[in-house]
């Protein structure tokens, strides 16, 4: 019986969909636009407000410490953003939430222009991280809802973390050429202005929105915290690991070409770094995978650990900027294969929350990375602030291999639930 799921498993990677055919998926590309401009926040709210800050402040750590209680603010309100969108549709959260985002981050760059207190800047972080729209786990649930147990899910799960990356190449680009050439706090107005419009436009395509509430087929169900599976757990704690490689890298990088004399080669190395995370994804959703998704996870926390220990190394850009390709290369198999298993330990009633407590653990792994290492570049210079990256990606891949087996279904891996009274077998190792 298990040679013959595996065997089918295997045939059906084979013939996996590729991205032309998940794009002319009936409705795709009215929620997949709206929704790429929606999520710039969470790859522009970060360096926006390094930048912005750093440049009133004149201190890395203070900068590091304002974005840091964003990401927190992030961290904690994502999951229940997700559990409110699985109870009340997502439009419902949506549409406030961006006017919020909006309205907090003119404040906040109000305030820091004022040279207001710091105190003053926390107040404002906290309402800024707490409204960002969690538009990418939004998106990730109308796939789910749209291609359950069709061929092109896996195909849809590898595309939205190369859409996820893109973002990472454009948005701290953007930001950083906005902050440096126009005005220190354009980046955060353009990235307000995109969340907005984006978050408006996206909440307007209701009739692909998974179904929610009394409406969803699951309703009959007890609904469960995702976060009482442990797998999502033992995930959560790996993607802190991940948000320490961003926040880490952003600050890093930001100290590096302050000290070089060159800040505007800030955006160019972080767009390397983001750009080997694009295509290590787009090669992700093209190979078939002969080997199951835990296996391929390890195996990406430890090829990140082992490129994110050389780092600190670097002393000329060209090096620095080669390092960070490897790095980004590295990621993407490590965050896709994150995702592809959350969707296989939890049942559809549970998924959004699921997708955004793996978004929250980036968010708060990459306040605590650039608090760190903004205190770092503060002190020993940005080499040392590379450090951090290498901690948080180890200490997640110490994780894995100790939780290992808890990122097999409860089913015991012959089978996942997908939904109520529905079974799929799939390949877990």
């Amino acid at each position: 019986m298990e040679s013959t799921v595996t065997k089918n498993s295997g045939a059906a990677a084979a013939r996996r969909p590729g991205y032309g055919q998940l794009l002319r998926t009936p409705g795709a590309l009215s929620f997949l636009i709206p929704g790429f401009a929606a999520r710039q926040p969470f790859a522009m709210l970060t360096i926006g407000i390094l930048l912005l800050v750093q440049h009133t402040s004149g201190s890395y750590g203070t900068a590091g410490a304002v974005a840091a209680v964003t990401g927190v603010a992030m961290a904690l309100f994502a999951p229940q953003t997700g559990k409110l969108a699985d109870r009340f549709g997502q439009r419902a959260v949506l549409l406030p939430g961006v006017l919020v985002h909006a309205a907090s981050v003119a404040a906040l760059i109000a305030l820091a222009l004022a040279d207001a207190p710091l105190w003053a800047l926390f107040a404002a972080a906290v309402p800024t991280g707490a409204s960002v729209p969690q538009v990418g786990p939004m998106v990730r649930a109308r796939w789910a809802a749209k291609l359950e147990g069709t061929p092109l899910a896996g195909t849809a799960a590898a595309f939205e973390s190369v859409t996820d990356e893109f973002t990472f190449v454009v948005g701290p680009v953007l930001a950083t050429t906005l902050c440096t050439v126009v005005h220190p706090a354009a980046g955060l107005a353009t990235e307000a202005v995109l969340t907005v419009v984006g978050g408006l436009l996206f909440a307007a395509q209701k009739r692909t929105q998974p179904a929610h509430g009394l409406n969803s087929p699951h309703a009959r169900v007890e609904h469960v915290s995702a976060l009482s599976v442990p797998g999502v757990r033992v995930l959560a704690i790996a993607f802190l690991g991940i948000g320490s490689v961003f926040g880490g890298m952003q600050v890093s990088l930001t100290a590096f070409a302050e000290e070089i004399g060159n800040p505007g080669v800030n955006g160019v190395l972080y767009g390397v770094f983001a750009a080997g995370n694009m295509l290590a994804g787009i090669a992700c959703g093209a190979i078939a995978w002969k080997s199951g998704p835990r296996r391929r996870l390890l195996l990406g926390y430890l090829g990140l650990t082992l490129a994110a220990s050389l780092l600190w190394t670097a002393h000329a850009p060209v090096l620095l900027g080669a390092l960070g390709l490897v790095v980004g290369l590295c990621m993407a198999p490590a965050l896709i294969t994150g995702y592809t298993l959350v969707e296989s330990l939890v049942p559809a009633s549970a998924r959004t929350e699921a997708f955004t407590w793996l978004t929250g653990a980036v968010a708060l792994g990459q306040a605590a990375a650039v608090t760190v290492a903004g205190r770092l570049a503060d002190g020993y210079g940005s080499h040392a602030g590379f450090l951090v990256p290498l901690a948080g990606t180890a200490l997640a891949l110490a994780t894995l291999l100790t939780l290992r087996s808890r990122l097999v279904p409860r089913t015991g891996g012959r089978t996942v639930a997908r939904g109520v009274g529905h079974r799929v077998p799939v390949a877990v190792d």
